[in-house]
């Protein structure tokens, strides 16, 4: 049995997104690779999994001798889920979701499929970083992510994360050599202001596109968007229990 960590690749792009090739291509220095990946984007499906439907998982076999794929028909939680259970013979030591074609900081963490996949490693003990790139662009160059991302992964490797914490990291879209270097961060009080845009078809039935403003309502230099916005890479430790706990107090005072 191999001594390298085995490493879990999955994302919401979709397995043939350039982003996920950067990342499979950094975490082959690193470890042994699995990857299991939606067969089409999945972008802003959050935390979903299928129920109601079939799921399949079609291995790519011009990838074998080097590693495993298996591209999906779930949703990346779905994918990470069945990597667990179903196709890898031994537990990941770490799972790495991404590299995610836009950005995933502040508010973007609640519907992020990149970010729900690595939550769903994390809520099964296996530590997990969400990698996204500041550019939606389907042919966005990668290039600057590489020393950041292997940084960042050979560090949770050899110190681990705390139960129920996973990493979001992101990173500006700008050249290597001009980005600051990387910052702890929390993430940042933002908000879409959403409209819809409604049109009629060519059957006289009205239908909607949504579309909306992206608007960051914190001022503090500890936050996500503050460092993007200065070049620096965002590192914010997400937990996935969601409890208010600083409200529990307040709470037990109400006359229930």
């Amino acid at each position: 049995m191999s001594k390298k960590p085995l490493i879990l690749v999955t994302n919401d792009d979709g397995i043939n997104a350039s982003g996920i090739r950067t990342l499979i291509a950094i975490m082959k220095t690193i470890g042994d690779v699995i990857v299991v990946a939606p067969d089409s984007p999945q972008s802003g499906m959050g935390h979903a999994i299928t129920l109601d439907s079939t799921l399949y998982a079609e291995e790519l076999t011009f990838k074998k001798g080097t590693h495993k794929e298996y591209s999906c028909s779930g949703t990346p939680a779905d994918c990470v889920k069945l990597a667990i259970r179903q196709l890898t013979d031994r537990t990941p030591d770490l799972c790495v979701s991404g590299i995610n074609h836009g950005s995933n900081s502040s508010i973007n963490v609640i519907y992020s499929g990149t970010m729900s996949a690595a939550i769903e490693a994390g809520i099964e003990g296996i530590p997990a970083i969400g990698f996204s790139l500041l550019n939606y662009k389907w042919n966005a160059k990668f290039d600057a992510c590489e020393p950041y991302v292997k940084t960042i992964t050979e560090n949770v490797l050899a110190k681990g994360l705390p139960n129920g914490v996973v990493l979001n990291v992101n990173i500006p879209d700008i050249q290597g050599i001009d980005i600051r270097g990387i910052k702890i961060c929390r993430q940042a009080r933002a908000n879409w202001v959403e409209e819809f845009d409604k049109r009629i078809n060519p059957q006289g039935k009205d239908y909607y596109w949504l579309t909306g403003k992206f608007v960051n309502l914190d001022e503090g230099e500890d936050t996500d968007e503050w460092a993007l916005a200065n070049n620096f890479v965002s590192v914010v430790p997400v937990q996935f229990d969601l409890t208010a706990h600083h409200y529990i107090k307040n709470l037990k005072n109400w006359n229930l």
